[in-house]
């Protein structure tokens, strides 16, 4: 294959861009480290690796079942996304797991925009142990690839959905899934009530947070005290204090 114009090839192009992952239900992923964690994690959504013409893949990964293309160094770099290309590109489907809503732990994110944040509030989840995280709209694609490497691989341990949060919201309801906000306006944690392991959290966008109409229906609007003058804090470390503040006054 040493063609732009392969038909593959201009297909994988594509895949940078989210319209045509969102159609194709495929994504690239870079790197040794991440490919490696899709190889033992999830290798059945692999589709297929593609491999630099130098680079050389590690004969202890179990690859008998994936189909491999060395493709030129010129082609390789027309279909990466970073400054430093590591020489190695999983083509991945998009996890199309169903998951049944039952009492639970979940992650509500609503709005974020920053694929960094969004990344890092996958990888969170999936530290601590929740059973999906739910993208809601306006947030940044959850398989963009700023987003893939700073989730670290934790898309292959937790299913991340795209969903509207309100038609959500209505369906943990009726499970009695106690639902909590992270809003400026709410109580300090430790006024806040605790009575079940289970539990939907609410993060907002990085300027505005929630929205007030989903932050409305919440059972709780809760905030983090601050001792020092900073007004706020990043929707990633918010969240990473709110999950533990959850697990372990829940679990109490």
């Amino acid at each position: 294959m040493v063609s732009l114009q392969n038909e593959k090839v201009k297909l994988w192009k594509k895949l940078k861009i989210r319209k045509w992952r969102d159609r194709e239900h495929k994504y690239l992923l870079e790197g040794p480290h991440l490919v490696q964690e899709a190889v033992f994690s999830a290798k059945q959504q692999i589709n297929a690796i593609l491999i630099d013409e130098a680079f050389h893949l590690p004969t202890d990964w179990p690859l008998d079942s994936i189909e491999i293309f060395q493709v030129t160094h010129k082609i390789f770099t027309e279909l990466t996304q970073t400054e430093t290309p590591q020489g190695i590109i999983a083509i991945c489907d998009m996890s199309q797991a169903a998951v049944t809503l039952r009492p639970g732990r979940y992650l509500l994110v609503d709005g974020v925009q920053d694929p960094g944040n969004l990344g890092t509030l996958i990888r969170t989840a999936d530290a601590f142990g929740l059973d999906a995280i739910y993208l809601g709209d306006g947030c940044v694609d959850g398989y963009n690839a700023k987003t893939l490497r700073s989730a670290q691989g934790s898309h292959f341990h937790l299913p991340v959905i795209h969903k509207n949060l309100f038609s959500l919201v209505d369906e943990m309801k009726k499970q009695k899934i106690p639902l909590y906000g992270s809003s400026l306006q709410g109580n300090e944690l430790h006024q806040v009530p605790v009575s079940s392991p289970y539990y939907g959290l609410v993060v907002g966008n990085e300027g505005n947070g929630a929205s007030p109409k989903l932050l409305a229906v919440m059972d709780q609007q809760v905030k983090i005290p601050m001792a020092g003058r900073a007004e706020s804090l990043n929707v990633a470390v918010a969240s990473g204090i709110l999950l533990y503040w959850l697990q372990s006054v829940g679990l109490a």
